[in-house]
């Protein structure tokens, strides 16, 4: 059975969608800093310690539903 990506893999798959989530996997993908091996609730964190809008926030945790969706088929 083939390994499911992470989070952060998941998301920069996005990076040409034309929506909210494309327009945060372009940001996650262009941020060195970005913390792909931490969960949630430590992204969530990490957004709001860089002054992130709340659309951003709610978008962040938009993605982690559609990604978990994802990993349960």
């Amino acid at each position: 059975m083939a390994q499911k990506p992470s989070f952060t893999a998941w998301l920069k798959t996005h990076k040409k969608d034309q929506n909210a989530i494309g327009d945060l996997a372009r940001d996650v993908a262009a941020d060195p800093d970005w913390p792909s091996r931490r969960q949630l609730s430590g992204q969530r964190e990490y957004l709001e310690e860089r002054g992130a809008i709340p659309a951003a926030v709610a978008t962040l945790e938009r993605a982690w539903e559609l990604y978990e969706a994802q990993q349960e088929r």
